[in-house]
Protein backbone atom coordinates (compact mmCIF):
# COMPACT_ATOMS: atom_id res chain seq x y z
CA UNK A 1 0.00 0.00 0.00
CA UNK A 2 1.47 3.39 -0.94
CA UNK A 3 2.10 5.90 1.82
CA UNK A 4 -0.73 8.43 2.02
CA UNK A 5 0.24 12.09 2.17
CA UNK A 6 -1.70 14.41 4.45
CA UNK A 7 -2.71 17.68 2.83
CA UNK A 8 -2.94 20.44 5.41
CA UNK A 9 -5.33 23.38 5.33
CA UNK A 10 -2.38 25.74 4.95
CA UNK A 11 -1.41 23.92 1.75
CA UNK A 12 -4.89 24.36 0.36
CA UNK A 13 -4.71 28.05 1.20
CA UNK A 14 -1.30 28.31 -0.44
CA UNK A 15 -2.59 26.51 -3.53
CA UNK A 16 -5.65 28.78 -3.70
CA UNK A 17 -3.44 31.86 -3.36
CA UNK A 18 -0.79 30.74 -5.84
CA UNK A 19 -0.85 27.27 -7.39
CA UNK A 20 2.61 27.83 -8.86
CA UNK A 21 4.13 28.55 -5.42
CA UNK A 22 2.47 25.41 -4.04
CA UNK A 23 3.80 23.33 -6.94
CA UNK A 24 7.33 24.72 -6.58
CA UNK A 25 7.43 24.01 -2.85
CA UNK A 26 5.56 20.73 -2.60
CA UNK A 27 6.33 19.02 -5.89
CA UNK A 28 9.68 20.46 -6.93
CA UNK A 29 11.07 20.94 -3.39
CA UNK A 30 12.13 24.56 -3.90
CA UNK A 31 12.50 26.33 -0.57
CA UNK A 32 11.50 29.99 -0.13
CA UNK A 33 14.25 32.61 0.01
CA UNK A 34 12.72 34.22 3.14
CA UNK A 35 12.97 31.16 5.37
CA UNK A 36 14.07 33.20 8.42
CA UNK A 37 11.04 35.48 8.13
CA UNK A 38 8.76 32.47 7.83
CA UNK A 39 10.36 30.83 10.88
CA UNK A 40 9.87 34.01 12.93
CA UNK A 41 6.25 34.12 11.79
CA UNK A 42 5.74 30.52 12.89
CA UNK A 43 7.17 31.31 16.33
CA UNK A 44 5.01 34.44 16.61
CA UNK A 45 1.88 32.47 15.74
CA UNK A 46 2.72 29.81 18.33
CA UNK A 47 3.25 32.46 21.02
CA UNK A 48 -0.01 34.18 20.07
CA UNK A 49 -1.84 30.85 20.33
CA UNK A 50 -0.41 30.28 23.81
CA UNK A 51 -1.53 33.75 24.90
CA UNK A 52 -5.03 33.09 23.57
CA UNK A 53 -5.21 29.78 25.43
CA UNK A 54 -4.09 31.49 28.64
CA UNK A 55 -6.67 34.25 28.16
CA UNK A 56 -9.39 31.62 27.71
CA UNK A 57 -8.38 29.82 30.90
CA UNK A 58 -8.26 33.11 32.80
CA UNK A 59 -11.78 33.91 31.62
CA UNK A 60 -13.09 30.60 33.01
CA UNK A 61 -11.27 31.16 36.30
CA UNK A 62 -12.77 34.65 36.55
CA UNK A 63 -16.24 33.26 35.89
CA UNK A 64 -15.78 30.54 38.51
CA UNK A 65 -14.59 33.09 41.08
CA UNK A 66 -17.56 35.34 40.29
CA UNK A 67 -20.01 32.46 40.76
CA UNK A 68 -18.28 31.54 44.02
CA UNK A 69 -18.54 35.15 45.22
CA UNK A 70 -22.26 35.24 44.40
CA UNK A 71 -22.82 31.95 46.25
CA UNK A 72 -20.90 33.18 49.27
CA UNK A 73 -22.80 36.47 49.25
CA UNK A 74 -26.22 34.77 48.99
CA UNK A 75 -25.45 32.21 51.71
CA UNK A 76 -24.14 34.87 54.10
CA UNK A 77 -27.46 36.76 54.05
Amino acid sequence: MPKRRIIRASEIGQYAYCARAWWLGNVMGVRPSNAQDLARGTVAHAQHGQRLALAGMMRWVALALFVLAVILFVTSQ
